[in-house]
């Protein structure tokens, strides 16, 4: 069982620093969601000090969104396995392009993540299946219906083991498993995918959880997946009710993490285990 309330407390009293190799299009992003979930972001990425630079962190995050830092990731990636640092990965568009699929196997070959979150086209890249997406997107084949539900579960357990870690699949319904359990989150709103960078975003903050909590990944990658959805759903409420639009519903989302409460939480997010 996974203490929602609990782990959202840990963020917040141990105020992680998270270091982040991401992209130039979300980096502003990336780094206030950490600030408003509690944490404290780090953006270093050059690869003159990304080693020294991971040394002070609680948490790394690796985001193939920065494409031309694949080096730097590993560097500073086989740094936090020495030091026991957990490691996050987003697979940004992972069967895009050549490129990007060469460096996704380098990255799994080089270094060992704590958890992968991506979309469902990411996800099905890495499990070596077919794939139907282009660019950072999920392609519509490849979302999570209640229908594929099943096949899906199966796909990311397996990735799960495979890796030996977390493996989290987000879109409409979001898929998180460590092999053995998985948990199924219902929570979120289709105005998420109307914004440049929710995805990373969210993998950031699943960074800030992991770096608060480093011995139990699963409840921390769970719980930063459903704070993210309780807060899409909490600033589309915000966004209807002032009948703006997708620019401001970002800025929402952020202040809805900041302002998210541990019963806010708990009492808003809908799950089951598989």
């Amino acid at each position: 069982m996974v203490d929602f309330s609990n782990a959202l407390h840990l963020v917040r009293e141990r105020a992680p620093l998270v270091q982040c190799i991401t992209n130039f299009v979300t980096v502003n992003d990336c780094a206030n969601i950490i600030l408003a979930a509690g944490g404290s972001p780090s953006m270093a990425h050059d690869i003159r000090e990304v080693e020294d630079a991971v040394s002070w962190v609680r948490a790394l995050v690796c985001n193939m969104g920065a494409i031309e830092d694949i080096d730097a990731m590993v560097l500073a990636g086989k740094r936090a396995n020495q030091l026991g640092t957990p490691v996050v990965l987003d697979p940004v568009a992972a069967g895009g392009t050549r490129l990007r699929r060469e460096s996704a196997r380098r990255l799994l070959e080089k270094v060992r993540f704590t958890a992968i979150r991506g979309n469902a086209s990411e996800i099905r890249s890495l499990a070596g299946q077919e794939a139907s997406g282009s660019g950072v997107d999920a392609a519509a084949a490849d979302t999570v219906s209640q229908d594929s539900l099943p096949a899906a579960v199966q796909t990311v357990a397996g990735l799960a083991r495979r890796i030996g870690g977390i493996i989290a699949l987000s879109g409409p319904l979001d898929v998180i498993s460590d092999g053995e359990q998985t948990m199924v989150l219902r929570n979120g709103c289709p105005t998420m995918a109307r914004i440049t960078g929710s995805g990373c975003m969210l993998t950031s903050l699943i960074g800030a959880f992991c770096g608060a909590m480093p011995s139990d990944p699963f409840a921390a990658v769970c719980t930063a997946m459903a704070a993210m959805g309780v807060c899409g759903e909490a600033a589309e409420a915000r966004r209807l009710k002032n009948g703006t639009g997708n620019a401001t519903f970002r800025t929402d989302l952020i202040d809805a993490v900041f302002n998210l409460t541990e019963k806010q939480l708990t009492e808003g997010v809908r799950y089951e285990i598989y």
